[in-house]
């Protein structure tokens, strides 16, 4: 078997990325040949380094690092991208059994699209974000901070000023989504999910594609270990992009009215805000390992209090690995990992509630009795990397017993006609 792993980074510079890459060393070390394609020039994850891997740059720019005109035009259609990805795939040894897509909006735009149908290969897209419906990816508002509640490409949402950077960045991300709801109409789309809230989301969201959802766990790169001992940590930890939406002020919040330090492993824009609280530690960024010797040196729970609704960080099933208790957004995807009052708590992502949450692990006890169920359920059915390339060498199985269905090919290679509604 032959995959085509497509992604825009090929070092783990977030979360989508590093599913991509851990993706590509597990179905390599299945025994399936894996070719790695890269959109973006930059470092190379050490994970690729294998025999059975081919990597292939596009030696594309990031679109926003250009000039304003030209990145919005490249980002709605990117004819480059478009051109270099059908010369990368010509030059294949051998055709793809299946061609799976983890990113697209930073450099490829709904272009890639027509390229990969015309391969006559089944075509999968992982939704690590809601970019396939939502023109801001995230399905929240940061004019309100606030979880969206507007159709997407209504006259509402057009009028919305809920884009995290500006007015003309949310322009263009509903111009591209308007011209990927075209290209996509009539094809068959695999669509996979990483959790089940996300694929109920999705569902409602997605009536103009035609689309089969199937749902797949993120992998997580840990290794089996002894429970770490939460209840001897002194902090509740955070892991992750200091932002709103994802909660990092809540955190500090609710730490100190519970009487708990709160360190902070990441930056962003709140690191100011945070840096004049008390009790708040700053770590800044640092590598896996150290991550995870932290997690189970210093905390007492893992916190990841979204408000936006979060498909699956990574950081919540490192640390349930690890047996550290995690109090997570009741909006999170990675939620259904937690068993709530067992191997943590799911609360609403408000200061009492995660109050109340830190100040019931403050007992030794309970924090402990919890660090060891997060540890016993996640190593009953653990997300490892091997785990992920088994779910994933049988999904492409799948895919390739299917009939070739007619709607892949598209000879225009253009965002012609108009979206169709299908049942999905």
């Amino acid at each position: 078997m032959h995959v085509v792993i497509l992604a825009e980074f090929a070092g783990p510079s977030g979360g989508a990325e590093k599913v991509a890459l851990e993706s590509a060393r597990g179905l390599a070390e299945a025994g399936i040949d894996v070719t790695y394609v890269q959109a973006v020039a930059g470092p190379v994850d050490p994970l690729l380094d294998h025999a059975r891997v081919r990597r292939l740059c596009l030696g594309l720019p990031d679109v926003w690092g250009r000039h304003p005109l030209a990145a919005a035009a490249a980002g709605i259609w990117h004819v480059r991208a478009a051109r270099a990805l059908r010369d990368a795939l010509a030059r294949l040894p051998a055709p793809p059994d299946c061609i799976h897509v983890h990113q697209w909006t930073r450099s490829l735009s709904p272009a890639i699209f027509p390229v990969l149908f015309a391969t006559g290969a089944p075509v999968a897209l992982t939704l690590h974000d809601y970019f396939l419906a939502c023109p801001n990816g995230v399905y929240y508002r940061f004019d309100t901070a606030e979880p969206c509640t507007l159709a997407p490409l209504s006259a509402a949402c057009i009028a919305a000023p809920c884009d995290a950077r500006s007015r003309l960045h949310k322009l263009v991300r509903v111009a591209r989504t308007a011209v990927a709801r075209r290209v996509l109409s009539g094809h068959l789309l695999h669509v996979v999910h990483v959790c089940d809230a996300s694929r109920a989301r999705m569902g409602a969201m997605l009536g103009g594609y035609r689309l089969r959802h199937h749902r797949i766990d993120n992998p997580v790169r840990v290794a089996p270990a002894a429970p770490a001992a939460p209840a001897r940590g002194d902090a509740i930890a955070y892991v992750g992009r200091l932002t709103r939406e994802k909660g990092a002020d809540l955190v500090a919040a609710a730490a100190q009215a519970a009487g708990l330090p709160a360190v902070f492993v990441g930056t962003g824009p709140l690191e100011a805000e945070l840096r004049g609280r008390p009790g708040v530690e700053l770590l800044g960024w640092r590598s896996p390992e150290a991550v995870q010797a932290i997690l189970r040196g210093r905390a007492r729970a893992l916190a990841a209090p979204s408000r936006w609704f979060e498909t699956g960080p990574l950081t919540v099933y490192e640390a349930l690995s690890a047996g550290i208790p995690v109090v997570a957004s009741d909006r999170s995807g990675a939620a259904e990992a937690v068993a709530d009052g067992t191997s943590g708590f799911v609360v609403p992502p408000g200061p009492a509630a995660l109050t109340a949450a830190f100040a019931a692990l403050r007992d030794d006890a309970r924090a402990a009795a919890m660090g060891l169920s997060a540890h016993a359920r996640f190593w009953a059915a653990p997300m490892t990397i091997a785990s992920h390339a088994r779910a994933l060498a049988g999904f492409y199985a799948g895919l390739r017993r299917e009939p070739l269905d007619a709607a892949q090919h598209d000879p225009t290679g253009a965002p012609t006609g108009s979206p169709a509604a299908h049942p999905h």
